[in-house]
């Protein structure tokens, strides 16, 4: 009897404090009536919102402090020892093996993201680091053409240096080393920078139209890399010299790229092209869909307004564009198959969309209302792939042409991979400048920017937590 009353109680004391708890649950429960449901908190994976320059300027700093020190400038022999270049060097003299190859166009990317870095965040660290390490180069290259004289075995890295052979070797860092000159006239690199641009101008295949092609992996195959590799080394070449012939060849080339490697249905490059197949490939690699648009931009920011190519170029510019953001994915990533969300999200072809795309908006190109927030995606999208030790996540390796997706889906990705530094760097300047110049502003948890227009006359408005109309400033 006892036993079974203990047993009433305990099942009656469950069922009201059951019946309790659901009261609660039913007086506290969030409805349309209850709460303005719009503002609650979006679960977005990335840090989308509000975003202030000292943040980003963090981020730059953080990979700059990283390359920085897994880059050394010196000569070493085969124990390692430093050796003075001045000197004749040993058979076994090599420059000192950093993380990084100080002599690639991966990090001649870097140099002219750095130096435009520099110049928009106000930080001469950036620019030292650039007129540093191609002072030490232009330094320790005599030592090394004897060397290379005298025993043909040149180390790898200033073989590409003092004996140049192709595109890769050559037209990128023309134009870094030229851009460094003009920054920095003290520089004695001239006799480089000349054996540079001989590359650009004699080793490059050209089609009868001028259109730059190679022998790989077929005859006459056009890679949509090589817009990059060439074009806006000639632009500064035009700047370097004063011979505005440079930039004219560099507008003509880029409308052969145009007409062969343009997909108007999707809006996007491909990015390998064979001339006289009946039918071409398709692949639009992220990428290199990013080393065009950058050479887009490189072309806008020289061309001058009059030029005769400046508006074939800014169409196709805008075009891009477009069909870039539709590509976007819903975390502000590009994917390695820009047209193929199932391809994985790339690092390094994020940061060329988010540069080029903020550049462009910087430049008045582009409106800020549209793209502006495109733009942020994109960096908000990158900096999650910017480790504590400012090493970029996530960046695919270097990659030739395929005709198939397997190809492109398998790449695989490495922080070590050199082509995801320089566009960091890039964007996130060029993000500082677009918060510094625009009006960003979060309305019902969505980035919006504005224009600079402090006499408005039409208001824009928002809703407070009570649903009431707020106007949001300009």
């Amino acid at each position: 009897m006892i036993m079974n009353r203990y047993l009433l109680f305990v099942c009656v004391s469950v069922m009201l404090g059951s019946c309790a708890e659901k009261k609660n649950r039913v007086a506290e429960e969030i409805n349309d009536s209850t709460s303005p449901l719009h503002l609650l908190r979006p679960d977005y994976k990335i840090p989308y919102g509000e975003l202030d320059v000292d943040s980003v300027k963090a981020d730059v700093d953080r990979v700059f402090e990283y390359i920085s020190s897994v880059t050394p400038a010196k000569v070493v022999d085969e124990n390692g020892n430093e050796i003075e270049p001045e000197t004749v060097l040993p058979d076994s003299a090599k420059l000192n093996q950093g993380t990084f190859r100080l002599t690639s166009y991966e990090w001649a990317v870097a140099y002219m993201a750095l130096l435009d870095a520099a110049r928009i965040l106000e930080e001469p660290r950036y620019s030292a680091y650039v007129t540093g390490r191609i002072g030490f180069l232009g330094k320790v290259a005599p030592a090394f053409e004897e060397l290379y004289q005298r025993t043909s075995r040149p180390d790898g890295q200033m073989r590409q240096v003092i004996a140049p052979a192709s595109l890769d070797d050559a037209g990128a860092m023309s134009g870094a080393f030229m851009l460094a000159a003009l920054c920095d006239s003290s520089l004695d690199v001239k006799d480089i920078i000349e054996r540079y641009y001989n590359i650009v101008e004699t080793a490059a295949l050209r089609l009868p139209d001028g259109t730059i092609a190679r022998n790989r992996p077929h005859h006459n195959s056009v890679w949509l890399d090589d817009m990059f590799m060439a074009l806006p080394a000639m632009a500064v070449r035009s700047k370097y010299t004063g011979n505005p012939s440079y930039l004219d060849d560099a507008a003509r080339t880029a409308l052969g790229f145009f007409r062969r490697m343009w997909m108007p249905e999707k809006q996007l490059f491909r990015h390998g092209y064979v001339e006289g197949l009946e039918t071409q490939p398709r692949m639009a690699w992220g990428r290199a869909n990013g080393w065009a648009l950058l050479t887009m931009c490189r072309l806008l920011d020289e061309l001058p307004e009059e030029h005769t190519g400046r508006q074939a170029i800014l169409d196709m510019y805008k075009q891009h564009v477009r069909g870039l953001t539709d590509c976007q994915n819903k975390d502000g990533f590009w994917h390695q198959l820009l047209d193929r969300n199932d391809s994985y999200p790339e690092t390094s072809a994020t940061a060329i969309f988010a540069y080029c795309i903020a550049h462009g908006v910087n430049s008045g190109w582009l409106d800020a209302v549209t793209y502006g927030p495109v733009a942020q995606l994109a960096w908000e999208a990158v900096s999650t792939k910017i480790n504590d030790r400012g090493e970029v996540e996530d960046v695919c390796v270097g990659t030739g042409m395929g005709f198939e997706p397997a190809y492109y889906y398998y790449r695989p990705v490495s922080a070590k991979a050199a082509h995801g530094y320089g566009p960091v760097i890039w964007a996130g300047a060029e993000m500082v400048k677009m918060l510094e110049s625009g009006y960003p502003r979060v309305n019902d948890s969505a980035v919006h920017y504005y224009r600079k227009d402090p006499h408005a006359s039409t208001p824009i408005f928002s809703l407070d937590e009570n649903g009431e109309a707020i106007e949001i400033k300009h």
